[in-house]
């Protein structure tokens, strides 16, 4: 058995599924990321944050996309950032 089969005999081929999540999607601008670390302290730091349902992190863009249940607290949203070592600058465009 391959290491991409699982005992059942299913193929898992690493793919994902995409899964719509409901909530408030706000983008901000982060400085200081340069590297899949960033991405990964930047990611777990916001997702801590209460109401946060998810995080996606374009270091490359310097933006992170939180989708929370409501209008994320953007001093919270900072805090977090600033925690994982990089600096929030605002609200991005």
């Amino acid at each position: 058995m391959s290491s991409c089969c699982t005992p059942d005999g299913s193929c898992h081929t690493g793919a994902t599924t995409d899964v719509a999540i409901d909530g408030t999607k706000t983008v901000y601008a982060v400085s200081g990321m340069t590297c899949s670390h960033c991405k990964t302290a930047v990611t777990e730091a916001v997702s801590e944050v209460d109401g946060v349902l998810s995080v996606d992190v374009d270091v490359d863009a310097g933006r992170v996309t939180v989708i929370a249940k409501e209008s994320p607290d953007d001093v919270l949203i900072a805090k977090a950032v600033d925690e994982a070592g990089y600096e929030l600058t605002g609200r991005a465009s």
